[in-house]
């Protein structure tokens, strides 16, 4: 007995990339359920968002775009942005009947007849005819490999596991990476540990004034401008700076976010230390994988084809005012990008 449902398209994930892909689906014409369907893993509304550490309040996140259709208005600065972000995406999912199905785990995604895509899921089978990937980052940690590392007998951490300032009280703890995560970190940890090391590969660049639309977009232009020629993209806080505020500066004057001259992470060993956080970043989890000649092509690649944008979450190898290929139905995508965080935290 065939139990596969058909449907135009479906969207893989729910946070901000996904439901924004739901939106402009419901937006063209398509009903869920009938046309398209939205799949996500995670146990409720709030993409990765709802799994950021308690002392992450909405007041320290960098910057929260708004998704199509309807403004994050009246947020407490105060309450922790898990909370905040993940009422906000229930709101949303109400608000235009997405009626995103959860929890399903998506198993893999296979050729099917007639130019269609099979995928697998925890909650049966599908047959697409489109498909976005809107999966993001955070369920696949990224660990810089380190000669040591198995042999250090003190706590690794990442930030997607990051249990809160208080777990660092009275250790001494180093923080590896120079983004916001890792500032962010440093400055909690800070008024606990014993001592306190950032670690970074390059030297930091605080930056005046805010992030806005312009800003945003200069920093996609230089990633750009980097992968055309063939080279893979530095991390984001290279092309976005560490925004300077009264917590940051704070933390320079009291010697916090002192980086050691040209210290740069190469071996890990006990030498005193009991625990080290990396706040490095995350790989695209794709455990399902797409058909071999449906997967994006490798960034240098494609670069030189003119084929290869560095934001995911559109369909794949447009730019994100380009319609996409097997979705023209679902229109242009606005140039400010709705549905992408203007910094990352």
């Amino acid at each position: 007995m065939n139990n596969t449902r058909e449907v135009e398209a479906v969207v893989i994930g729910a946070g901000q990339a996904g439901l924004a892909g739901a939106f402009h689906l419901r937006r063209a014409g398509f009903e869920p359920d009938r046309d398209f369907v939205v799949l996500d893993h995670s146990p409720g509304p709030g993409g990765a968002w709802q799994f950021r550490w308690p002392s992450l309040t909405y007041g320290k996140v960098h910057g929260m775009h708004a998704l199509p259709g309807m403004e994050l208005t009246d947020a407490d600065p105060a309450r922790p942005s898990a909370e905040v972000i993940s009422d906000y995406f229930d709101r949303y999912e109400r608000t235009f009947d997405l009626r995103v199905r959860r929890p399903v785990d998506v198993r893999a995604v296979r050729e099917g007849s007639g130019g269609r895509l099979l995928v697998e899921t925890s909650d049966g089978m599908w047959s697409t005819r489109a498909l976005i990937n809107a999966t993001g980052t955070w369920d696949r940690p990224f660990w810089p490999r380190y000669p040591g590392q198995e042999t250090f007998r003190g706590q690794q951490l990442h930030t997607a596991r990051y249990p809160g300032p208080e777990e660092f009280a009275g250790q001494r703890v180093v923080v590896v990476g120079g983004g916001a995560s890792g500032t962010q970190h440093l400055l909690e940890i800070a008024a606990y540990a014993a001592a306190t090391t950032w670690v970074t590969r390059r030297p930091p660049v605080f930056r005046e004034g805010p992030f806005d639309e312009n800003a945003g977009r200069a920093a996609v232009a230089l990633v750009e401008e980097r992968v055309r020629q063939g080279l893979p993209p530095r991390s984001v806080v290279s092309v976005t700076g560490l925004p300077l505020n009264d917590a940051i500066r704070q933390g320079i004057e009291d010697g916090v976010l002192d980086r050691p001259a040209d210290v740069r992470p190469r071996h890990a060993h006990r030498g005193g230390l009991e625990r080290w956080p990396a706040c490095r970043c995350r790989r695209h989890p794709l455990g399902h994988r797409l058909p071999a000649r449906r997967r994006p092509p490798r960034p240098a690649a494609a670069a030189r084809a003119g084929r290869w944008h560095p934001y995911r979450g559109h369909a794949r190898g447009r730019r994100p005012s380009d319609p996409p290929r097997r979705l023209r139905t679902v229109g242009q995508h606005d140039r400010s990008e709705p549905g992408r965080p203007r910094g990352r935290t």
